[in-house]
């Protein structure tokens, strides 16, 4: 599965991505250490990047966790990650939590993408209910979630926990099939 847009592609994760899955998170180390930490700290060198993608790949062949991956066209370099986690089959609800790298932001392509894979999730795994939770002072998560439609519901009390501070309280997004 493929979605094509005019400069990047969004696919699921592969093997072969290890490597550039490496380049990314390491230039984009200060931007993932608060919100991805587990995949900052799985990807700081090729080795540790294909055991990552190798159990990535698995997990999206079983439905358990789909990590896609948003790739540039020109440079061939991965330039974001999405993933749908937090997958329950049984009350047919997920997560989406997303990163792209600085040199992107603002372009609407993390908007597309979430779009184009709420849909997915929607349509291909039949889920009902899609959720974003979101720090409030990251303003332009929260514009990727209202401009996809999704509807703020509540304050979720200590919520997250990033590496080394307290547990803060994040914003719940969601968006009905």
């Amino acid at each position: 599965m493929v979605l094509d847009f005019d400069h990047y592609y969004i696919e699921p994760i592969q093997e072969k991505d290890s490597w550039k899955l490496c380049d990314f998170v390491v230039s984009n180390a200060e931007r993932l250490k608060r919100y991805f930490p587990k995949t900052l700290e799985q990807n700081l060198t090729p080795d540790l990047s294909r055991y990552f993608v190798e159990k990535k790949v698995k997990q999206f062949m079983a439905k358990e966790e789909l990590l896609f991956k948003l790739k540039h066209k020109e440079h061939r370099t991965i330039i974001g990650l999405v993933y749908i986690k937090e997958v329950d089959y049984n009350k047919r609800q997920a997560e989406l939590a997303y990163c792209i790298g600085y040199q992107f932001e603002g372009k609407g392509w993390m908007s597309q993408t979430v779009e184009a894979l709420s849909n997915y999730a929607f349509e291909v795994l039949e889920l009902e209910t899609l959720q974003i939770i979101v720090h409030r002072p990251n303003t332009g998560s929260i514009r990727v979630a209202e401009k996809c439609g999704y509807q703020w519901r509540t304050t979720l009390k200590k919520e997250y926990s990033p590496p080394n501070e307290s547990a803060l309280d994040m914003e719940l997004y969601e968006l009905n099939r």
